[in-house]
């Protein structure tokens, strides 16, 4: 993973090029989470990578070597209320919107994974795959997962019955019998289980 999209921006003066990016747009249940991290030079050793292509134990480990190195980080969530208001992208964006708001350092530019804006008022470029591109998207998907499925294991104490460890929340044939068998719980997406009503 490179510097190469930090380091173009670097060169036309940018100072502080922030990271975006989000976990849990798809899943039935709980909200969806959006990270912005500002990371230093020089932190291509520790593996940063697409959470989705690295282990849980890698990302719990690279969750805390990214909270101590990042020059900023912020993570944000948006509630399932908010989903089924909004609906899921705009849910999503605000979320990023409200993790770059939240940064303790102001960024300059701002760089989104996905190929839409969520117009945080600053600098800012949607990079399709950008997990895959840019070394501060990847750090914020590590940190965006991480902090998702901790939520997710605290939503498994509240509602044990709804076996969230096991499906993280996502639509498996598992979570749909849980929901089945217990009904719609306060912490599902009404607007995603419409059918089952």
């Amino acid at each position: 993973m490179t510097y190469e999209l930090e380091n173009l921006l670097h060169e036309k003066g940018y100072t502080a090029v922030c990271g975006v990016d989000e976990a849990g747009r798809g899943p039935l249940a709980g909200p969806v989470f959006a990270a912005a991290v500002i990371l230093p030079d020089g932190l291509e050793d520790l593996g940063i990578n697409d959470s989705k292509k690295i282990s849980e134990k890698k990302r719990e480990k690279l969750f805390d070597l990214i909270c101590e190195n990042a020059i900023a980080y912020s993570v944000a969530s948006a509630d399932e209320k908010e989903i089924d208001e909004l609906n899921i992208l705009n849910a999503t964006f605000l979320a990023m919107r409200r993790a770059v708001e939240n940064l303790p350092v102001k960024p300059d530019y701002v760089l989104i994974d996905g190929n839409r804006c969520p117009k945080t008022g600053l600098p800012e470029e949607a990079v399709v795959k950008g997990d895959a591109k840019s070394i501060s998207i990847a750090a914020a998907s590590i940190l965006a997962k991480v902090s998702r499925d901790r939520y997710l294991a605290e939503l498994d104490k509240q509602y044990p019955e709804y076996k969230f460890l096991q499906h993280k929340g996502y639509p498996t044939a598992l979570h749909y019998e849980m929901i089945r068998t217990h009904g719609i719980s306060p912490v599902h997406r009404k607007t995603f289980l419409k059918k089952m009503h």
